[in-house]
């Protein structure tokens, strides 16, 4: 969690959980659908479009677009980290 890409409330509220980081990057590299939840409560949206056969991703109504990727985690991973960046910009 010391990774720069993490906003400090993320990583407050992950350390009030009381996880270990290898844990937290298991988590995050087996469902990055996790974080979906903690970007929403931000009011940082992210679709994932289908374009067969590749997928895409915008944040916030078409605000970012960017794509395109051969299975849906390859777009959710990027779309994850454009949003932490977004995120970061918020708090």
């Amino acid at each position: 969690m010391n990774d720069t890409s993490f906003p400090e409330d993320f990583k407050e509220f992950v350390k009030a959980q009381d996880l270990e980081d290898d844990k937290i990057a298991t988590m995050l590299d087996a469902n990055p659908r996790v974080l979906f939840d903690v970007f929403d409560e931000h009011k940082v949206y992210i679709q994932i479009n289908v374009n067969t056969p590749y997928f895409s991703y915008s944040i916030n109504e078409g605000d970012i677009i960017s794509g395109p990727w051969e299975t849906r985690i390859e777009a959710e991973k990027e779309a994850i980290e454009q949003a932490f960046k977004l995120l970061e910009e918020k708090l």
